[in-house]
């Protein structure tokens, strides 16, 4: 057979991700902090972009408005069918003074139910001022501690009571302190790498063990527990026995404690109601880093117009960064003294301001579509509370409104929607199922809430599991017994007979 070269014409299609596609489907899974950060990089990158602070705002984002997130909206892969600017539009349109004012639930005055948004009780402040005629939001950070975080309160103690070689080992070993207030590194491996004998290094760590807060620096629980009992001088034999053999603690296993700690039911009690007063996380309260900020990107309010009650949701305007086109800029260096090098990069300019501007839009729009189907599936949830939560999958948000699953996945990322219930995060609406009386089905996190209420009230009467079982078919959840363990082991609930021993040892 010869082989001779020759051309063929063939016809196939394929997804090109360009620059643009990428750019868009970037942005819907940023958080509302990390979406200011980009838009800043791009400013910066940009020059005829403009956040509107100066007097020349010439072109500025388009509203979105709640009504639009009811209506067949494109998926933001569409964003690129709209590439081309009109040719007469006008640069010089400042939207923003008339749309950027009272686009919000957070602008609209309170109903006279309740505030507008946040917990009923006003915990989280997310009332109506949330976002007042400056367009500000509230300052989270003034609720952030003053507190030093855990590895800096540690250095100060050190730098204080320690010198030289010393001071050296202990400084390396509090960068080691895990936010427990453990240490998280190996001494043999450390010392190794720092050119120090081992006996130094446990040298170095007794001293570090000395700091406040007593515990800290222990490489488990049973050393956390037993430098707390020596600092309070009840590390007897009978003490270190008992934090030696802590899993029969957890077992339940007493009798077999008064045998190996040679004592009688009473002293056994006392000592483990003294065990249960030492902090097994000794550093937690301390902050080992700063605390993000979180604000709700999507506000969700029951408004009541005349005999009917209607869901408002809207986007926090808080958070919406706001893009302009610069005028003057452009003006000025793309006249007609102009070469051909730099119109052409400003047009590329002009070209990518109004690319991340249509992909901001649709981004709005899409968070919105997704949040008023997640309302529509989980209204109950909205009006009831957790017990009327239903399983929800993010296939069954993308079919409702016509988007990829991706899609929805990404949008639920990172952001945070307020109602009267309070603050949560959009992938809490999402998860499993189990069977219900009534055939539809029931969110895990709703059974989850039942055990625990029924748990927490059932007073000197423990109800096993299959009595959990029995009350929460009462309920309308058709569980079985291992289901009704699994859940419980999930949330940290014990066993019938451990719950029964800590009631009986507590009191």
């Amino acid at each position: 057979m010869a082989l001779a070269p020759r051309l063929d014409l063939r016809q196939s299609q394929s997804l090109v991700m360009t620059p643009q596609l990428q750019q868009a489907i970037k942005l819907l899974a940023l958080s509302s902090l990390e979406i200011e950060a980009y838009v800043a990089g791009e400013i910066e990158r940009n020059p005829l972009l403009d956040n509107g602070a100066g007097e020349n705002a010439p072109e500025a984002l388009p509203d979105t408005s709640a009504a639009e997130a009811n209506e067949g909206e494109r998926d933001s892969r569409d964003v690129l069918a709209s590439s081309d600017m009109a040719a007469g539009e006008a640069l010089d349109t400042d939207y923003g003074e008339t749309t950027f004012h009272h686009d919000s639930v957070s602008d609209m005055p309170a109903p006279a139910s309740g505030p507008a948004t946040g917990n009923a009780d006003g915990a989280l402040g997310l009332n109506g001022d949330f976002a007042g005629g400056s367009g500000e939001g509230v300052d989270f950070d003034s609720f952030a501690s003053d507190e030093p975080s855990l590895h800096d309160h540690l250095k100060e103690q050190a730098g204080s009571m320690f010198f030289d070689a010393e001071l050296f080992l202990v400084l390396q070993l509090i960068e080691e302190v895990d936010p427990s207030g453990y240490l998280g590194a190996d001494l043999m491996q450390m010392g190794h790498r720092l050119g120090v004998a081992i006996e130094d290094m446990e040298d170095a760590l007794l001293a570090l063990q000395m700091l406040d807060p007593i515990g800290v620096g222990a490489r488990d629980l049973s050393e956390c527990l037993a430098i707390q009992a020596k600092a309070a001088d009840r590390h007897d034999p009978s003490m270190k026995r008992l934090i030696e053999n802590l899993d029969l603690v957890a077992r339940g296993s007493f009798d077999q404690l008064r045998r190996l700690c040679r004592v009688d039911e009473e002293d056994l009690r006392d000592m483990l109601t003294e065990l249960r007063e030492y902090d097994p996380k000794p550093g937690a309260r301390f902050g080992f880093e700063d605390s993000i900020a979180v604000t709700p990107d999507i506000f969700v309010v029951e408004r009541k117009a005349k005999d009917e009650k209607n869901w408002v949701i809207e986007l926090n305007s808080a958070n919406l960064p706001r893009l302009l086109v610069n005028r003057s800029y452009m003006a000025e260096f793309g006249g007609e003294g102009a070469d051909k090098e730099t119109k052409k990069w400003l047009n590329e300019c002009l070209d990518d301001a109004h690319w991340l501007m249509k992909a901001m839009d649709q981004r709005q729009k899409t968070i919105l579509k997704v949040s008023g189907e997640i309302l529509k599936q989980q209204e109950g949830f909205f009006r009831e509370g957790i017990s009327q939560l239903k399983p929800l999958t993010l296939r069954q948000v993308a079919d409702a409104i016509d988007m990829h699953e991706s899609t929805v996945s990404r949008v639920t990322s990172n952001k945070y929607l307020s109602c009267d219930r309070g603050l949560f995060d959009l992938k809490y609406f999402f998860s499993s199922g189990v069977a219900s009386a009534d055939g539809e089905g029931a969110s895990a996190e709703a059974v989850k809430a039942a055990i625990k209420e029924l748990t927490d009230n059932e007073g000197k009467k423990i109800l096993s599991d299959d009595k959990l079982v029995a009350l929460l078919k009462e309920q309308g959840f058709d569980l079985a017994r291992r289901t009704v363990a699994k859940y419980r082991e999930a949330m940290g609930i014990g066993s019938s007979v451990q719950r029964r021993r800590q009631m009986k040892m507590g009191g």
